[in-house]
């Protein structure tokens, strides 16, 4: 196997195949837990609102798939600056039956100067979802900007208590990059490398999901990279890996 067709078959194992568009609706969800299940794996997780966790759980319940999580978001996706109101839509998530939470950050407060809100908020989130629901945080780089901000923003996330740091919502112009993720991974490098890392937004091919996987693997060893520690969240993602891989695979129309 080529090179890039084991990045490839890698990458598929870690996506969280996504789907947050405001035109979801019941197919959608139906027919995404469907893709999730390919005929050379399975992705990690499906990332969708919370109102269809009941559903997706259904769904991959009925095909067999339980060992596929279900991935929400909360804070989403403007990161406001409300503790009680991140810690109520997680809990709300849990309840529904998530398996993953992906709060955002409120990046614009560190923006602004304030570093205790986004500590206040990830650690109440976490206690939240105890030990049984990851809990995974936005920080929104591409809205950071500033390299000392977007480490900032991870040490504080880790400090508190994250269980991934994740690049980006998806929902603004500049979404995931090798260098903010080198960043993050340097941060989990040096402050827990038990934390995971989640490349959220743009990432599109083969190619360039294996150029992430490279920076992760030399700054935290191939072992590191498995579906614990290592994501993408993605959408069209998924048809391009299975087009390295010469597998046909049922996708929906117009979205992968």
């Amino acid at each position: 196997m080529s090179e890039l067709k084991q990045a490839a078959l890698t990458s598929l194992t870690l996506m969280d195949l996504t789907s947050l568009n405001d035109s979801d609706n019941s197919q959608t969800i139906i027919d995404l837990c469907h893709q999730a299940d390919t005929p050379v794996g399975h992705t990690a997780a499906i990332c969708i609102y919370p109102q269809f966790i009941i559903l997706a759980k259904k769904t991959l319940a009925e095909l067999g798939l339980t060992h596929i999580k279900v991935a929400t978001v909360t804070n989403f996706p403007m990161g406001v600056a409300d503790t009680a109101l991140a810690v109520k839509q997680t809990e709300q998530a849990i309840k529904l039956g998530a398996d993953e939470v992906d709060v955002v950050f409120p990046y614009r407060a560190l923006m602004q100067g304030d570093e205790s809100i986004g500590f206040e908020l990830v650690k109440a989130c976490k206690a939240a979802c105890g030990d049984q629901v990851t809990l995974k945080v936005i920080i929104e780089s591409g809205e950071l900007k500033e390299p000392e901000l977007i480490r900032k923003a991870s040490e504080i996330s880790i400090d508190a208590g994250a269980d991934f740091i994740k690049t980006s919502t998806g929902k603004v112009e500049i979404n995931a990059t090798l260098e903010a993720a080198k960043i993050m991974l340097n941060v989990i490098k040096e402050k827990n490398q038990k934390v995971g890392f989640k490349a959220a937004g743009g990432v599109k091919t083969a190619q360039e999901a294996d150029a992430y996987l490279s920076l992760a693997q030399g700054i935290l060893g191939q072992d590191w990279i498995h579906a614990t520690r290592f994501r993408f969240g993605a959408s069209s993602l998924l048809g391009n890996l299975l087009s390295q891989l010469d597998v046909e695979h049922e996708l929906a129309e117009g979205a992968y």
